[in-house]
């Protein structure tokens, strides 16, 4: 029933519950994808945290001072 004195009460009555329905479906699953998406964040840096030279190319181990020894000098 509409309330004449609040008038948004009569745009949820005149929605039909299919449209409903389906709003509420939609809200879950972005919901759930979102705390997928969270989980998947939360074990990668986990997994970072765990072996940090993992994820790192090899090409980075290298002692640098084959390349030029004066990289390190203080300015």
């Amino acid at each position: 029933t509409c309330c004449p004195v609040h008038h948004d009460d009569c745009y949820s009555d005149e929605m039909d519950e299919g449209t409903r329905m389906a709003e509420g479906k939609a809200a879950f699953v972005f919901v759930l994808l979102l705390f997928i998406a969270l989980a998947l964040l939360i074990v990668r840096c986990f997994r970072i945290l765990l072996d940090p030279y993992r994820s790192m190319p090899s090409s980075n181990w290298t002692d640098h001072t084959e390349k030029d020894t004066f990289d390190y000098r203080i300015v």
